[in-house]
């Protein structure tokens, strides 16, 4: 199997994983905080969605220029983030298998202001962005949901609210 495939087989189990979150996001919640510090429920499930489709995009690029974090979109419906969230899934399953081994081991770079910040293997960007990064703020996302009290999809394991995937399939078997 090769790098990219590999990386998309895993994308895809936790992008069904992710939805799950996304849906549960109460439509009249979306400017919600947990605090004045924090994004907006709405903007973490935009980011959430954005990801993936944003990151296999930039890394098209050898050298890509930093991006700027000054903020991020607030939606105005939870549709426009399961929107968003398909046309991120899409761009990964179009983008991400274009790539061979020798591409995803080749020193990808990315600069600002003129200098090299991050020079590293397009695979492991590709590996601590668009899925560690991902997971860490879906575990964030979590935190939201449990503060709001919305049940809590189970991941990789059980939540309070749901056993794993696994044994939910076992139970309908």
């Amino acid at each position: 199997m090769s790098i990219s495939q590999s990386l998309l087989a895993e994308f895809e189990g936790q992008a069904l994983i992710t939805r799950k979150f996304l849906e549960r996001l109460p439509e009249d919640k979306l400017t919600w905080k947990p605090h004045n510090k924090s994004m907006s429920a709405g903007q973490l499930a935009h980011h959430l969605a954005s990801v993936p489709g944003g990151v296999v995009r930039f890394v098209e690029n050898n050298p890509a220029q930093a991006p700027e974090f000054a903020s991020f979109q607030q939606p105005a419906s939870r549709q426009e983030i399961l929107k968003t969230f398909e046309e991120s899934i899409a761009t990964v399953r179009s983008v991400l298998p274009k790539y061979d081994d020798a591409s995803m081991k080749e020193t990808w770079r990315m600069v600002a202001g003129g200098r090299e910040v991050l020079a590293q293997p397009r695979a492991e960007f590709l590996r601590d962005v668009m899925l560690s990064h991902w997971y860490q703020h879906r575990g964030q996302f979590s935190v939201y949901l449990r503060m709001l009290d919305v049940a809590v999809p189970a991941s990789w394991g059980p939540s309070a609210d749901e056993p794993p995937v696994f044994m939910q399939k076992a139970k309908s078997a």
